[in-house]
């Protein structure tokens, strides 16, 4: 299968316009969702096993053959499994099977948002060995596809959060994802907003600000913390994100001017009319 990959992995445009709409949908849920969202207990929520689980998951676009896609599935289920032991063993949690596998797996699959998703687990449908797809593997490979199922209908419904909660936070995401990339060319706008998108209290947080000689409020958010911010700062950090853009260009677009300017004034201070020029010592000289 490996000579064929090109003819057969994500062969139709069907398959791309759902690997496209589902990363997209991912990449939105990344910015606000948590682990409580999911029901998943703390005594699960391990930050280190699934960075791991996530970096194998990741691999799975890496490899060609069907047996090598599906290894990468084992192996990031077999960290989440492992992670389930443990918390059995050190944190006296009684193992709920299914019920804490699903909710960790979906968990890390939106964290790690494999690159195309859909295509990957069709091609390992269709072309894995049926023989091969049994016991272990298969259990695996069936909790991805419930996992990816679950993700592709997910609502508020789906979580443990307010309706409203989830639109606004929706709606956020999207802003943010419409920055013009121009803009945002040397900074990662996930590390501007990522957190942002925490919906955070309800109530209104009281930030310190900096404060002008006389009196007003130039940085409202300058010596904000992180998680003081709420959804509903975002729309006002864009607003002052681009008026910042805004006013640096045209600065720098000032200075250049006047640089210019500058050089143009000095070159005809020391230019004749016939275009020769004269040093300093003959100018004086000609004046007295």
């Amino acid at each position: 299968m490996t000579k064929l990959h090109s003819r057969t992995f994500a062969s139709t445009p069907e398959d791309v316009k759902i690997d496209a709409e589902i990363s997209e949908k991912i990449s939105l849920l990344q910015t606000f969702l948590r682990p409580q969202h999911l029901d998943i207990p703390s005594a699960l929520q391990n930050e280190a096993a699934w960075l791991l689980a996530e970096k194998e998951l990741k691999k799975i676009n890496a490899f060609k053959a069907p047996r090598e896609k599906l290894l990468c599935i084992i192996n990031c289920s077999r960290v989440i499994n492992n992670l389930l032991l443990n918390a059995s063993i050190s944190e006296d949690h009684v193992p709920g099977g299914a019920d804490d596998f699903l909710p960790v797996l979906i968990y890390v699959t939106i964290k790690a948002n494999p690159p195309q998703l859909h295509s990957n687990l069709k091609f390992i449908q269709l072309y894995r060995r049926q023989s091969k797809l049994v016991s272990e593997a298969a259990y695996y490979l069936t909790n991805l596809v419930s996992a990816k199922s679950f993700i592709v209908d997910l609502n508020a419904k789906s979580l443990s959060i307010e309706e409203s909660e989830f639109m606004e936070s929706m709606e956020a995401a999207r802003l943010v994802n419409r920055v013009p990339q121009e803009t945002v060319t040397t900074i990662d706008k996930r590390s501007i907003f990522g957190k942002l998108m925490d919906p955070g209290p309800s109530t209104p947080v009281h930030v310190k600000t900096q404060t002008n000689v006389n009196g007003g409020s130039n940085y409202p958010y300058m010596e904000a913390e992180a998680g003081e911010l709420t959804v509903g700062d975002v729309e006002r950090l864009l607003s002052l994100y681009k008026d910042v853009v805004t006013k640096y260009t045209s600065l720098c677009n000032t200075v250049r001017h006047l640089s210019v300017s500058r050089t143009q004034r000095h070159d005809g201070l020391l230019r004749e009319p016939n275009g020769t020029h004269k040093d300093t010592y003959s100018r004086e000289t000609e004046k007295r």
